[in-house]
């Protein structure tokens, strides 16, 4: 596992900076990447967006300039073609192509939005990640899979009605961390790589998440559940010994001990 990967897992989540961590979390599937370039990509539209940012007034201002920099200059889009292509979630590769799912862009957007010294942070809507820039009640909210337009507060009922969202809860949508953000990010490769029956990639995804959020129990079980099906049983054991490590829930932890229980007995 990388330094940088290690040191994620060690900082508290306010110290993340969301778009090197992203590529730190990247540059192992790039072996001798050279990180410069998308550095100096990511200083060049944080300048592009510093010469007009005196000019952008209100936060509204702010979501026009930020998709006319990031969505109109650098023409960075979702990538409808060929959604589910797992590059689409590896920011070197959106980099490069320009193209990627809503988490990814929106990690590009909430990352630039902050070097220039707006609010922003990412929305935990279902399937479909959104941005809020600003403060309420002068929040603005942006859909940086679709260039970065602005989303009517409607529109996000409705995204959470069609993914089944209970009615209560309808309307209110949490922020995400830095360190949630992340792991959706790597969330969307694992998933599709368990999928398409490519567990040793989904382990590869499972390890680095549990690095960069080992408190996030449920990553532990996930992790667990692969290296079970790789006939990997005492890393299994091991990581389902990390997860007893993360949670006080007294339900969880017996049924944890249980299947503890069950793979032990399948050692013998």
């Amino acid at each position: 596992m990388s330094e940088d990967i290690l040191h994620l897992g060690l900082i508290d989540d306010e110290f993340i900076t969301l778009d090197e961590a992203a590529l730190a979390l990247a540059a192992p599937d790039h072996p001798g990447i050279d990180l410069a370039p998308y550095r100096a990509l990511l200083a060049e539209m944080a300048e592009q967006l510093t010469l007009h940012r005196d000019a952008a007034r209100s936060v509204y201002d702010q979501a026009v300039l930020l998709a006319a920099v990031i969505a109109g200059q650098y023409d960075f889009r979702g990538a409808v073609e060929n959604y589910d292509d797992p590059a689409n979630a590896d920011l070197i590769a959106v980099l490069d192509r320009r193209r990627g799912m809503p988490i990814a862009l929106s990690i590009l957007y909430v990352a630039l939005a902050r070097r220039v010294g707006w609010r922003a942070v990412g929305l935990n809507t279902p399937g479909h990640l959104l941005v809020l820039l600003g403060q309420a009640p002068a929040s603005v909210i942006i859909d940086p899979f679709n260039a970065g337009g602005v989303v009517e507060r409607d529109a996000i009922a409705e995204l959470q009605a069609r993914s089944g969202v209970a009615p209560a809860a309808q309307g209110a949508v949490a922020a995400l961390s830095n360190r949630a953000m992340l792991v959706r990010l790597l969330l969307n490769q694992a998933t599709r790589a368990r999928s398409a029956g490519k567990l040793e990639r989904a382990l590869l995804l499972y390890q680095r998440m549990t690095t960069m959020a080992p408190l996030l129990s449920h990553l532990w079980w996930d992790r667990a559940e692969v290296e079970r099906e790789l006939g990997q049983v005492a890393a299994a054991r091991a990581s389902l010994n990390a997860m007893l490590e993360t949670t006080r829930d007294t339900t969880l932890r017996q049924h944890i001990r249980a299947v503890l229980d069950n793979l032990a007995r399948s050692l013998h």
